[in-house]
């Protein structure tokens, strides 16, 4: 049995054991900077003094908002180094967004790091907060607020001890993204991810050896997915994390990297179909994996030109993953498995293993975790020893999805009677159509992504006669003439509309002038569509649409 401890003291023991050992690694270019594990702890050390500098109170929560750098991590190790809680926030917050959790979480001095928008973010930042601010990357805002990275650590001492937080101290408050209402700020203690820690030590899901992991960071820090894959396993497993210096260098970044575990969202993997359809078109792909001796040429040929060709796992989270877009990449031998959580969940409690067939499932639950579902509503009910410990200052929250010592996801589905748990959508997300029938949406969007032409789509129709779909075409659909664009969305339409029910059929698919981004709010920070901003932007146009008649409509 692995014992249970902290995962700074990792850390620790790395820091103390493998200190010339390379850990950080930031790009600038071609340049990689790198730090060891000796240097950065060396920073931490120098951090968490000049912290307690600062007069706060013991176990005050500081927060981090950045994008992905080495910087991120060294001030979290010195929060934990310091004795104080972290609350990290989504670098593209508005003014008014991160006003709101700075005060919900009650957040006593703030790191500032890697941001594009902090002119106008840092207008609902509380005057006379302390602020860190990271050093300047190019292309991103400059930070004049508050004491500089660098004179901090050279002003400061590094700490002497190496202080262990217990079990049930809290080691950070994770705020929801507030899609749906009010943020909430999950409440996870260091027992959760020591909990995570010895279930992957006994169940070996995720290939990790000791020293042998190169990890790449780029998907948002203060996500409990990145968090716990690339920042905890990191710590644990002695791997190198590198980061991508923009989303222009993602590609060049990934292929310099190799990393050994990949994660991606969905719409990741989607980019990288595209990717390769844009060079090698369907037809083309399909006559040259089925000639024995070019099949394996082109799959490592592939593997290569993403950069995971050294990648013992590749993984998706965050949204579920459509199995047509699963089997496509399985013809190219990759196998990618899925892991299904909540920030609530401390990351996942099911995973798809690699030895199982899971087609239509998002896996069997982890070691120690237990699922079902409601009998009356299909809600999926999980409870696990690394679930969150409550929101904070919110009981009654808490006390809504906490019910009989089981945790209610806000996700429908159905357990298999093998134990493989298969989600139909989000429970809040069912609309009921003019015909008085309740449509889930997700299901039906998986079923389009088999079109590389789109790239995003949202079915939708609060109280209309039929349901649409809203469609961001890809930029392989782009790139088509409109009359091939029209045909190929009939195609697919006809071919998904067979499938369904009467009143679930699309009637009308509505190509969207805008693509959809986190910038312009139609996609969370990690790449999910916002339906309730659709609805909002285009709800006024549904009803014209749909009594058009026409199976594609241009915005």
């Amino acid at each position: 049995m692995t014992a249970l401890k902290p995962f700074l003291s990792y850390f620790y023991e790395w820091e103390k054991t493998t200190p010339n050992e390379v850990y950080l690694r930031q790009p600038f270019g071609d340049t990689w900077e790198e730090y060891t594990w000796a240097e950065t702890g060396q920073m931490a050390r120098r951090l968490a003094t000049g912290l307690r500098s600062l007069g706060l109170p013991d176990g005050a929560h500081i927060g981090i908002v950045s994008k992905n750098c080495r910087e991120w991590i060294i001030a979290d190790l010195a929060i934990m180094m310091g004795g104080y809680v972290s609350a990290p926030f989504f670098p593209t917050l508005r003014s008014d967004q991160i006003r709101e959790v700075l005060e919900l979480g009650d957040v006593q001095a703030l790191f500032v790091g890697k941001l594009e928008g902090w002119d106008e973010m840092k207008q609902g930042v509380p005057e006379g907060m302390p602020i860190i601010a990271f050093p300047h990357y190019e292309g991103n805002s400059r930070v004049e607020e508050g004491e500089r990275w660098h004179d901090l650590i050279s002003r400061s001492e590094p700490l002497a001890e190496s202080p262990v937080p217990g079990l049930d101290s809290l080691f950070t408050i994770i705020f929801t993204s507030g899609t749906t209402g009010t943020p909430k700020g999950v409440m996870l203690t260091y027992r959760k991810p020591a909990e995570l820690v010895k279930m992957e030590k006994e169940e070996d899901l995720l290939k990790l050896r000791s020293g042998e992991n190169r990890l790449i960071s780029y998907l948002p820090l203060n996500h409990i997915a990145e968090r716990a894959l690339t920042e905890v396993l990191s710590i644990v497993y002695r791997g190198q994390v590198s980061f991508v210096e923009s989303l222009d260098t993602f590609t060049a970044n990934l292929q310099a990297i190799q990393p050994t575990l990949f994660f991606g969202v969905p719409r990741i993997w989607t980019k990288f179909q595209l990717g390769i359809l844009e060079r090698m078109p369907q037809p083309r792909l399909n006559l040259l994996l089925s000639l024995p001796v070019l099949s394996g040429i082109v799959k490592r040929k592939i593997r290569r030109a993403l950069g995971l060709s050294h990648a013992r796992m590749l993984i998706t989270a965050a949204a579920p993953m459509p199995d047509t877009m699963k089997a496509w990449y399985r013809r190219l031998g990759f196998n990618i498995q899925e892991i299904y959580g909540l920030t609530e969940t401390c990351g996942g409690f099911t995973m798809t293993r690699e030895w199982e067939d899971a087609t239509g499932t998002v896996g069997r639950a982890l070691k120690g975790a237990e699922m079902k579902t409601d009998p009356e509503t299909g809600e999926v009910l999980a409870r696990g020893p690394w679930f969150m410990d409550g929101y904070y200052k919110n009981p009654e929250k808490t006390a809504e999805v906490f019910r009989d010592g089981w945790f209610h996801t806000g996700d429908s589905g159905q357990v298999d009677e093998k134990g493989f748990l298969h989600l139909t959508g989000r429970v809040s997300e069912a609309f009921k159509t003019a015909k008085g029938k309740f449509v889930v949406p997700a299901p039906i969007e998986w079923e389009f992504a088999g079109n590389p032409d789109i790239e995003q789509i949202c079915v939708t129709g609060l109280g209309l006669a039929q349901p649409i779909a809203l469609v961001a075409l890809s930029e392989l659909g782009r790139a088509k003439e409109q009359a091939a664009i029209e045909q190929s969305l009939r195609e697919t339409l006809e071919a998904v509309n067979k499938k369904l029910a009467n009143y679930e059929k699309v009637a009308t698919m509505v190509i969207t002038q805008e693509l959809w981004s986190v910038e312009n709010g139609l996609l969370t920070p990690t790449l999910k569509v916002k339906r309730n901003e659709l609805a909002g932007r285009y709800g006024l146009h549904f009803e014209n649409w749909l009594v058009a008649g026409e199976a594609v409509v241009w915005e």
